[in-house]
């Protein structure tokens, strides 16, 4: 019994010391380095690098599935979790300060304002949700959808942007289809082309990407909304790849809703995930989570995002990581994004071994980049270049290697994978 007493006291204690040994307390993350007026060249580059607890002598290029949050972002969020458990009976629920404690009952109307300013709409257009799956699901599932209506998806949506529109098809009867998309998609119009063909004067829903996940193409949403409302067809698109990667307007693109994913590209915590709907249409949408403003009508994105009780630590790292994002500026930030996704693809054009699959129409690129190389797997170059230089892509499939670049890498990682690439052929 004493030596039991003592494992459970030492493991305990090994438990405790666990997040002071996963991150570093001792540094002052802050955004003062990030408010410069220097020019936004490598070495402003390589300082906002620093602004990660990414270990040195590794390189993540798999922000596509997951972003890693900053610093500055994960200090705000793990002090706020600390200082709140240890301040709990100070804080006066009923008169205001109920947010310290917890979420999902509470409308975070500054934070919806600073996205609403990203996004460019109104506060009570977004709600906040935890991912972009959440967002596909809230709109589906609100939606007053007849046997026999139409869905229409494309054949390279992620599960998170597929799952509801078939489920709705299974249980009121709807019928659930699917565009073919062109493979590379290097034609815009090809691609508004595909689209249409499928749809009949009975399509109500398009739900498509904004970004395909696996490709990164860049969908020329636009053109396809703008078409979709001549026809009276709800747009919804799924935008998880998108805000903090591409610029992201959606009273420009004209969808009817959106949703992401900001722990991808905007590299906020898991969790941190927004949903919009036009003020125009809201109103035709069902609460799927009710809870006491569930029949808000005056702010119908506080209305959709009545969740019950969450983490408020997440809140603040959620928010924190909005400030990081607007600090470096939003298109200081997507065009580095982009300048790294393209130095990426120009290098791999000039190397013959290398085949394609996304997209080499810049306007339909931005960050991502999907390629394969001869003679080997996607699962195989991934490891290799693991083993080789500690560089982390993700294969797709068997033959592809999906490789994301932001704005934590540099140049000089990607000519280190374009050196590897070049010395398979």
């Amino acid at each position: 019994m004493t030596q039991r007493r003592k494992f459970l006291k030492q493991g305990a204690a090994a438990m405790m010391s666990l997040p002071l040994l996963s991150f570093d307390h001792q540094k002052e993350w802050s955004l003062t380095p990030l408010q410069t007026n220097a020019p936004k060249d490598e070495t402003y580059w390589g300082m906002v690098r620093k602004q990660f607890p990414l270990k040195e002598g590794q390189t993540y290029f798999n922000n596509g599935t997951m972003g890693p949050t900053s610093g500055y972002a994960l200090d705000k969020m793990f002090h706020h979790m600390m200082h709140w458990n240890v301040e709990a009976a100070t804080v006066d629920y009923k008169n205001g300060s109920g947010p310290e404690l917890l979420t999902g009952y509470f409308p975070y109307e500054e934070l919806r304002t600073k996205l609403g300013n990203i996004i460019n709409c109104d506060f009570k257009e977004i709600s906040l949700v935890q991912n972009a799956t959440f967002g596909m699901n809230y709109v589906g599932m609100g939606l007053d959808l007849k046997k026999g209506d139409e869905l229409l998806n494309t054949n390279q949506e992620h599960g998170g942007g597929f799952g509801a529109w078939q489920l709705l098809a299974k249980r009121k009867g709807c019928v659930y289809k699917q565009t073919i998309m062109p493979e590379p998609a290097n034609d815009p119009q090809e691609i508004v082309d595909a689209i249409f063909k499928e749809v009949t004067p009975k399509t109500k829903v398009i739900a498509i990407p904004h970004i395909i996940s696996g490709f990164g193409t860049v969908m020329p949403v636009k053109a396809i909304c703008t078409e979709a409302k001549k026809r009276g067809i709800f747009t919804i698109l799924d935008g998880a790849q998108c805000v903090g990667h591409v610029s992201v307007d959606v009273k420009d693109i004209g969808c009817d809703a959106y949703y992401s994913s900001l722990h991808k590209w905007l590299l906020a915590p898991a969790g941190s995930g927004l949903l919009y709907i036009s003020k125009e249409v809201v109103g035709d949408i069902w609460s799927t989570i009710a809870s006491y403003n569930w029949d808000n009508k005056d702010d119908h994105g506080f209305r959709l995002m009545q969740n019950g009780t969450g983490n408020a630590g997440l809140m603040a790292g959620y928010d924190a990581a909005v400030d990081f994002f607007n600090t470096i500026g939003q298109d200081v930030w997507l065009a580095r994004v982009k300048e790294l996704g393209k130095y990426l693809r120009d290098g791999l054009k000039e190397i013959k071994h290398v085949t394609f699959y996304s997209s080499t129409n810049e306007e339909l690129a931005a960050g991502i980049t999907t390629y394969g190389v001869s003679g080997m797997s996607g699962p195989e170059l991934q490891k290799y270049m693991w083993e080789k230089e500690r560089l982390q892509p993700r294969s797709v499939g068997n033959e592809m290697l999906r490789h994301s670049v932001h704005i934590y890498n540099s140049k000089a990682e990607i000519d280190t994978a374009l050196r590897l690439i070049e010395g398979l052929g």
